[in-house]
């Protein structure tokens, strides 16, 4: 079983920041494509950021030029930095790990950005 342990989440301030954490076994870090996720109330889960083993990165619009995500492949993480957080950035936050037909999810991380 193939285990994503996401961290840093939490409520902040509109125009704040925040930089999620996840970490993922060595044995499919280095080959698997890395993503960053989220589903708000209601709505489907949608891609917000992916990074390739080879360092390729591809964003949704709404993350463009305030979300930046970056791999550490010595600690087997991957991050999400975001910037000037807005309320409707609110909603759980998912790591994935995929690879042809494989992809793994991690357990979910809540963002709450609010006044």
């Amino acid at each position: 079983q193939v285990q994503l342990v996401e961290s840093g989440g939490g409520l902040v301030q509109p125009g704040g920041s925040l930089r999620l954490s996840c970490a993922a076994p060595a044995s499919i870090f280095s080959a698997y494509i890395m993503g960053w996720y989220r589903q708000a109330p209601g709505t489907q889960r949608e891609l917000v950021a992916v990074i390739y083993s080879y360092g390729a990165r591809n964003y949704a619009d709404s993350a463009k030029g305030r979300f930046t995500i970056s791999r550490d492949n010595a600690k087997n993480t991957v991050y999400l930095q975001m910037n000037s957080l807005k309320p409707e950035d609110t909603a759980v936050y998912y790591c994935n790990a995929a690879y042809r037909a494989y992809t793994y999810w991690g357990q979910g991380i809540q963002v709450t950005v609010s006044s």
